[in-house]
């Protein structure tokens, strides 16, 4: 499986993670629509089937990152 670089995957948490806090906020549908793409594009990087375990495939990807630290399930 072809594997996205860490730059990218940082890039793609931190858009959803922005996207996030504005779709609590205003709920716009472009917020919205911005938001779902990001969430595909993730799950597309991170060979996953929803945007909760592309976050974690992600944030284990990362330089740094633990795989034993499971701390990002308990949220």
């Amino acid at each position: 499986m072809l594997m996205a670089h860490p730059a990218v995957l940082r890039n793609l948490i931190e858009q959803y993670d922005t996207l996030r806090i504005l779709h609590a906020e205003d709920g716009s549908p472009s917020v919205r629509q911005r938001m779902d793409d990001v969430a595909y594009t993730l799950c597309v990087a991170t060979g996953t089937r929803d945007v909760d375990a592309a976050l974690v495939a992600a944030r284990h990807q990362l330089p740094g990152a633990r795989p034993e630290d499971d701390s990002v399930l308990t949220t």
